[in-house]
């Protein structure tokens, strides 16, 4: 039943057409399709990316669901050459802790398939860096009050989601990289203390010859992620 209270609106959902549902399944097989193409590469080509096309899959991350429609992201667009050697520099300083023993052997034993060493020189090459932000808390424009946020993590990790569909539907590569800890992310990007960063989605064109671990394209069966009841 509709809410026709003063604070709805009508919505149209003319952009939901009533395919037939021959239509709509081969619609989510050619959606799959093209995400299954979305791989994890460190291969990056320097090619640049035009500003509009992130601006456009930044704006679809926006539009994610969010607890109480806070939108509590925040998201840092990094393409000067200087700041991206500066954000290199200090995620590969972090990763040579963690790769020297901080992970503990069986996390270090679950990366070997995967290749993976302190070195991240994606992180200068590849023409966009996006480091996704967390807000503990909302500050009012006028006042200045906080007012709080509801299910941070989950939120925010749908606007991920939704980033990295909306990079990989304009033909771009992605890599979501995570050094720990990040918190030199936020001085670099002159962030706010309420603010914690999640991520950098590394966004752009693969190399010639860019590959991706074997271990890397094994995906769980349907049978196994999901249950019908």
């Amino acid at each position: 039943m509709s809410d026709h209270s003063p604070n709805y609106q009508p919505v149209s959902f003319a952009g939901l057409p009533a395919y037939d549902e021959t239509e709509r399944l081969a619609r989510a097989r050619a959606f799959r399709a093209m995400m299954a193409r979305r791989r994890t590469i460190r291969d990056f080509s320097d090619k640049p990316v035009p500003r509009g096309v992130i601006e456009e899959a930044l704006l679809t991350a926006g539009g994610a669901p969010s607890g109480a429609n806070k939108q509590p992201w925040h998201f840092c667009v990094v393409e000067d050459p200087g700041l991206k050697r500066r954000v290199r520099e200090a995620a590969e300083a972090e990763e040579r802790t963690f790769y020297a023993g901080k992970a503990g052997q069986a996390w270090l034993a679950d990366l070997a398939p995967l290749g993976t060493d302190p070195a991240k020189p994606f992180l200068e090459t590849a023409p966009v860096l996006i480091v996704v932000f967390q807000e503990s808390y909302g500050l009012d424009p006028v006042t200045g009050r906080r007012h709080k946020h509801y299910y941070l993590q989950e939120s925010v990790g749908l606007a991920c989601g939704f980033l990295l569909a909306a990079l990989t539907n304009a033909g771009l590569a992605t890599l979501t990289h995570t050094p720990s800890p990040m918190g030199f992310l936020r001085d670099l990007l002159g962030r706010p203390t309420r603010e914690k960063p999640v991520m950098i989605v590394v966004t752009g064109h693969p190399a010639p010859g860019a590959t991706v671990p074997k271990a890397a394209l094994a995906k769980k069966p349907l049978e196994e992620l999901a249950s019908w009841f």
